[in-house]
């Protein structure tokens, strides 16, 4: 009963408008008011003060500021553009050039940004009107982007598994290393079915301008590239912690950014820590919230009962994660990925403990389910962050990321079935 008058009053809540932040907040001031058995209502309000502030009060979270930060300062300093310059050189040659490019800038950006809406909006301002004066349909060009920028989340550093390792208790360092691979792997599928559908399409090729003015766009981007190296390695050497990387890559990204490429005026590094502040205070708010609805539902064994629920038709590890993918998919299309972190993950988590399965895989599993979600109708944020960008009509872009959401789906049944993909790289380095 009580998940049923939550979810009723966020999805109504949503439906009027009103941010999810605000949404979660309204449901669990309702199960305040409605499910304070045996409580007082002035000691239900100082647990929620007390939930909220230790549901944020977590060193690894840390981290997620810091790389809101990192990747503001880069974003802001003209990195997309020299990404999208070495992408150019490296396959615009090719049927369709210029959408794989925008893969593979939001393959590198996304080792800067851990966003998925921060990458598309960083490359598709870059690329989209590139694509639309070489002739691509605006709709399909915002629809490529925004499935591009869902990489963000997958490959490292990404502050959705940042978030995750710090609910669930899990190493993000393991799970940074744990990424890579699955986001080359959804990578390289985005790019062959650019190049297949750039086939049937017929877009034009680019003028390959050979391996000089590759050297000089690779030396170009020589500074952002190294972002990523110095976080995993660093990371890898034992240097310093995920936290303390985010640190490193915050100032690694202001000095590149100002002194190096000169690129980033005062102005504009005090507009990136408002954004940040502002963003990281959203996403706070929100985990904040959801750990104390998470603590109404776990006194009430709500977590218990819905898994029991889920036991009984998913006895096997393989069900019971293709169980979970179905559900977070369809989450993922009217709620926004941290919102369905903090709200699933209880009653998740217990039962892939049970089942024995490796919680550093069954994060990046709950990751790329999260991704897809970001270019998913009706509430995809990539999508409308590309949408708007492009000025498409919305149908007609939700209309062109069907292919490419069949495809990331494709991928993530690939995972799912062969977690050594996943586990290959961490059991090796870590």
């Amino acid at each position: 009963m009580e998940i049923l008058v939550f979810c009723v009053t966020l999805g109504v809540a949503l439906a009027i408008g009103v941010p999810v932040a605000f949404g979660l907040a309204l449901g669990a001031l309702v199960l305040v008011f409605g499910f304070s058995d045996g409580l007082p209502l002035k000691g239900m309000i100082v647990i929620m003060s007390q939930r909220v502030w230790t549901g944020t009060d977590s060193f690894p979270l840390l981290a997620m500021p810091l790389f809101f930060l990192a990747g503001g300062l880069m974003e802001a300093g003209g990195i997309s553009e020299r990404l999208v310059r070495l992408g150019v050189a490296i396959v615009g040659w090719v049927r369709g050039g210029l959408s794989m490019v925008a893969v593979l800038a939001s393959m590198m950006m996304a080792g800067i940004s851990g966003s998925a809406s921060a990458d598309a909006a960083a490359i598709g301002s870059v690329m989209i009107p590139s694509m639309e004066r070489r002739g691509y349909p605006r709709a399909y060009a915002a629809a490529l982007l925004a499935s591009a920028g869902s990489l963000g989340p997958i490959i490292p550093p990404s502050i959705l598994l940042v978030i995750y390792g710090s609910l669930a208790n899990v190493s993000v360092s393991r799970l940074f290393i744990a990424g890579i691979v699955p986001g080359i792997v959804f990578g390289a599928a985005l790019l062959a079915l650019c190049y297949v559908l750039a086939r049937r399409g017929d877009f034009p090729r680019e003028e390959n301008k050979g391996l000089r003015y590759l050297a000089r766009t690779a030396a170009d981007a020589i500074f952002p590239l190294m972002a990523p190296v110095i976080i995993l390695g660093g990371i890898l050497g034992g240097v310093f912690t995920a936290t303390e990387a985010a640190m490193v890559a915050a100032v690694y990204s202001f000095l590149v950014s100002k002194f190096i490429y000169r690129s980033l005026s005062w102005q504009e590094f005090f507009d990136v820590c408002y954004t940040t502040a502002i963003s990281s205070a959203r996403v706070m708010f929100i985990i904040g919230i959801a750990a104390f609805v998470s603590w109404i539902l776990a006194r009430e064994r709500v977590p218990q009962t819905l898994g029991d629920h889920i036991l009984s038709i998913a006895s096997d590890p393989l069900v019971l994660l293709l169980l979970i993918n179905g559900i977070v998919l369809i989450f993922g299309m009217f709620l926004e990925a941290t919102a369905i972190m903090v709200i699933l993950l209880p009653t998740f988590l217990p039962l892939v403990a049970q089942m024995g399965i490796d919680p550093v895989f069954f994060g990046i599993i709950l990751i790329v389910n999260l991704a897809i979600g970001t270019v998913t109708p009706a509430l995809g944020t990539s999508l409308f962050v590309t949408t708007a960008i492009s000025r498409a009509p919305y149908a007609e872009v939700a209309r062109n990321v069907l292919p490419f959401v069949g495809t990331m789906i494709l991928v993530l049944v690939v995972l799912t079935l062969l977690p050594k993909i996943v586990l290959w790289l961490p059991n090796t380095l870590m």
